[in-house]
């Protein structure tokens, strides 16, 4: 099996991959997600650093670096149609498209039934405003597009929320709004993979933020049965082959479903699981 892994660069994500995949017999190449280049014509295909795309047998996209609204469309873009021509691509472009994005993301476990905080999305300053008096006057204000808890704020005092919705007016941004949960500075990872978890931590923290990238902790824990069926559930919810799920213990006893990730990472949970996951992904890879 050959294995294009898409990502910006070499990182310890990739060579685990390569590492993983060497080790059943497989090759996995490396290419830039930044240089795509789409051929149409009679027969149409997909380059990266002058290899075609068409030519692997699963092209396992492994990060979408930011950029324009005209790169991130055209890099989609081009993986739907190379998906078109009975390319196997995971994540699948549809549930890349579904996880990058905030809004599409909590929608969707919304719709599905799964336990998600209050939440605007708008474009409003004024809409933001009341959203944050009707959620308590403390939220989270998230950027749609970001990760390992860059760019989150939290808002407690009107006359901060006023000056931060306005610096966020002047960004032409979209307000993303969402209700604080209490919680006793602990949340969950779950890494599933092809409908089953496969491995999870608890991240610990001092304060709101729990993201292993802004100082938490991860340390070993067994899901619940609840707990692993939310987390499947929502992996389901956004069709997703693998994906990272972090639920949220509120201090009530409530569960909150948070995030879905459609290229998640999984360098923290390396530190408290014994369990392979760049070998696991390839089992499934091998599975199709």
């Amino acid at each position: 099996m050959r294995v294009a892994l898409l990502s910006r660069g070499r990182g310890w994500h990739t060579d685990d991959l390569q590492r993983a995949l060497a080790a059943r017999g497989h090759v996995g190449v490396l290419l830039p997600i930044t240089h795509l280049a789409g051929r149409l014509g009679p027969a149409s295909q997909l380059d990266s650093a002058g290899q075609s795309l068409d030519d692997f047998d699963v092209v396992l996209v492994r990060l979408i670096p930011r950029g324009s609204l005209e790169q991130l469309i055209f890099r989609l873009d081009a993986l739907h149609l190379l998906a078109a021509r009975a390319v196997r691509v995971v994540n699948s472009p549809t549930a890349l498209e579904r996880t990058v994005d905030k809004y599409y993301t909590s929608g969707l476990l919304a719709q599905a039934g799964l336990p998600t905080p209050r939440t605007l999305v708008c474009e409003s300053r004024a809409a933001a405003l009341a959203a944050f008096a009707e959620l308590g006057r403390d939220v989270i204000v998230k950027p749609l597009f970001g990760s390992m808890g860059l760019g989150l704020a939290r808002l407690q005092d009107e006359a901060v929320a006023y000056r931060v919705f306005q610096a966020l007016e002047l960004e032409r941004a979209v307000y993303y709004v969402q209700e604080t949960i209490p919680h006793p500075g602990r949340d969950l990872r779950a890494f599933v993979i092809g409908g089953q978890v496969v491995a999870a931590m608890a991240r610990v923290a001092p304060g709101w933020r729990t993201n292993l990238a802004q100082g938490a902790r991860p340390e070993p824990v067994n899901l619940t049965p609840e707990q692993t069926d939310l987390c499947l559930r929502a992996a389901a919810a956004v069709g997703a082959d693998y994906a990272g799920v972090d639920l949220l213990p509120a201090a009530d006893g409530s569960l909150y479903v948070l995030e879905v990730n459609g290229i998640p990472g999984w360098q923290g949970l390396r530190q408290v699981t014994p369990v392979d996951i760049a070998a696991r992904l390839v089992a499934h890879l091998e599975s199709a």
